[in-house]
């Protein structure tokens, strides 16, 4: 009987970088486990993270010089997102449109699933049924929307206003099957750092604590992508999932 897994990408602001690491060696290395992927789940960093795995895999260079480029105009600005006249949803918009393909709702129906925040009831809600291209990318965003720090005006979608995922559930777990747990904090995920490192100071959100929001340098962060993609090669030598 085929193993049947999800994966779920933690919310983790511009450290995403990592998880882009771990998405490099899911994909070159991990070829078995893949064809037993049933599903992504994600909120903030982590959602877009799942969104380029399940719908633009041929998009992950791009993706991570995306993320590049972002976290450099964000550490430029005098406040960093919060400087008046810079729009951190315009710009993140802007990456997500180029990146997805044309048929990214249809690709992720089912097979993504994006956690939110109500923005009245303050409870936890899993989106994972898109009705069009554009569907999708308001969740995501909605999914990334951090009140004050990306704006004063949460997404609003089909009447109703949403925030940040990582708020209610950080690192969705699926309720059947295996979940792997993709995270850039050491911890008890399957997939994390095997140490405690140097970090920016920690927000609270929900489950985990995930970083402020502001970029780590250039050199960090490139460092953060290569410690996710070797974490990753270790976690599928050490399951099993890279033998024959």
């Amino acid at each position: 009987m085929t193993t049947v897994v999800n994966l779920s990408f933690a919310a983790c602001g511009f450290l995403g970088i990592y998880q882009l690491g771990a998405v490099e060696a899911f994909l070159t290395h991990g070829h078995r486990l893949l064809s037993c992927l049933r599903a992504c789940a994600g909120a903030s960093a982590g959602a877009l993270v799942g969104a380029v795995l399940i719908t633009a895999p041929d998009k992950l260079e791009h993706c991570k010089e995306f993320t590049y480029r972002f976290a450099s105009n964000v550490r430029k600005q005098k406040l960093g997102a919060m400087t008046p006249g810079y729009d951190f949803m315009f710009e993140l918009r802007g990456g997500i449109d180029n990146i997805l393909p044309p048929d990214a709702h249809l690709l992720a129906s089912e097979r993504l699933h994006v956690s939110l925040t109500n923005c009245n009831t303050r409870r936890n809600s899993m989106v994972s049924s898109f009705s069009s291209r554009e569907h999708l990318i308001k969740v995501l965003l909605a999914s990334s929307f951090v009140p004050l720090y990306a704006g004063l005006k949460p997404v609003e979608i089909q009447g109703q206003k949403w925030i940040d995922g990582g708020f209610t559930d950080s690192l969705p777990i699926f309720a059947a099957g295996r979940t792997i747990t993709v995270s850039p904090f050491s911890g008890k995920q399957d997939v994390c750092p095997p140490h405690v490192g140097r970090r920016k100071p920690n927000l609270k959100l929900a489950n985990m604590s995930v970083t402020a929001l502001f970029p780590p340098p250039l050199p960090q962060m490139q460092a953060l992508q290569q410690e996710g993609y070797e974490d990753t090669l270790h976690f599928l030598r050490t399951e099993g999932w890279t033998r024959a």
